[in-house]
């Protein structure tokens, strides 16, 4: 099902717009350096996706009210403040086109600027009993921090089989998704098993998301991320782990070499994205992809036909059909 953004968005249009007001209250401070910064932090946000997904779960599974605008929120003010300190342990100057809060800042009111984002959505949660939501989302910034960690001791050492490579997507990506759509579900209600079984949807799709995103490193330049930045930056993704395992010890010993030493050099970059194509390791991949997008599918066709559902199939699709 072939849907853009809009055409999924159509079932929670108004609720996206009080999102957008409410999120910018609950940002808000007293202190003007803050306040400023915030309200760059609101003008450059993207496509939205993880207020779509616990808005479209909450609209399978009930009706949208107060508890989950406040669950939405609150996984926008966790996860901003985990992307404004990542900014300042990876260095970076720009997100999604425009400066960081680090580069525009410095290091120092970005990291106080992360607390303070952490501590509105603490505070949001605890101050309208919302424990349950809390817990959820509490557990996936654990999640994201673990997996980062493990990638990091990981990459150091470019021996990661495919069985951690999953473990870390799932911690790293499929953990945030997964805790949008069980605080969709638990917005609304107490029934455990509806919980754990959107939580489980969340996590196969952001398992084929990351998959996709990992894809891109080896298509076109126009397409999504630049092209080869994960292997300039050492990251084992699932085609390159396929490509090495289909290897000799020689042809393997020589590609991780060319990886760990020359990372920098765009020709050595190509020779490893034509070696995993050639071996077959974006079809392996894409196979993968596929296998988590069918179970996620599985899933929803239990829910009755609605305008949520139906959202709900887009969103999935785009999850895998999307060019950046």
């Amino acid at each position: 099902m072939k849907l853009d953004l809009k055409e999924i968005q159509a079932p929670i249009e108004s609720e996206m717009v009080q999102f957008e007001l409410k999120f910018r209250d609950f940002m808000k401070s007293k202190v003007k350096l803050l306040d400023h910064i915030t309200n760059y932090i609101v003008k450059r946000k993207g496509k939205q996706m993880r207020p779509m997904f616990v808005f479209l779960t909450a609209g399978i599974c009930g009706e949208i009210n107060d508890a989950t605008h406040r669950g939405a929120a609150l996984i926008e003010l966790l996860h901003t403040a985990t992307l404004v300190h990542d900014d300042v342990v990876d260095d970076a100057n720009y997100r999604r086109g425009f400066f960081s809060i680090n580069a525009l800042w410095k290091n120092k009111i970005a990291v106080l600027v992360g607390d303070y984002l952490l501590s509105r959505g603490l505070l949001l949660s605890v101050e309208n009993g919302d424990f349950q939501l809390l817990k959820i989302v509490s557990n996936a910034v654990k999640e994201m921090s673990e997996g980062e960690l493990l990638q990091i001791a990981k990459a150091r050492k470019l021996d990661i089989t495919e069985e951690v490579y999953y473990q870390i997507i799932k911690q790293k990506t499929a953990s945030l998704i997964a805790s949008c759509c069980a605080v969709g579900a638990s917005s609304n209600s107490d029934d455990p098993e509806l919980i754990d079984k959107m939580l489980n949807f969340g996590e196969k799709v952001g398992m084929a998301f990351q998959i996709k995103d990992d894809l891109f490193d080896f298509g076109e330049d126009e397409i999504g991320k630049p092209v080869g930045i994960d292997i300039k930056e050492k990251k084992m993704t699932l085609p390159l782990i396929y490509a090495l395992s289909q290897s000799d010890w020689l042809e393997k010993r020589r590609i991780i070499n060319l990886i760990r030493n020359r990372s920098e050099d765009r020709k050595a970059v190509n020779e490893v994205i034509r070696y995993v194509k050639g071996s077959g390791g974006l079809d392996y991949a894409t196979a993968a992809m596929n296998r988590y997008y069918q179970e996620a599918l599985i899933i929803l066709e239990e829910f009755p036909e609605s305008i949520y559902k139906t959202s709900l199939l887009g969103l999935l699709s785009y999850t895998i059909e999307r060019k950046k």
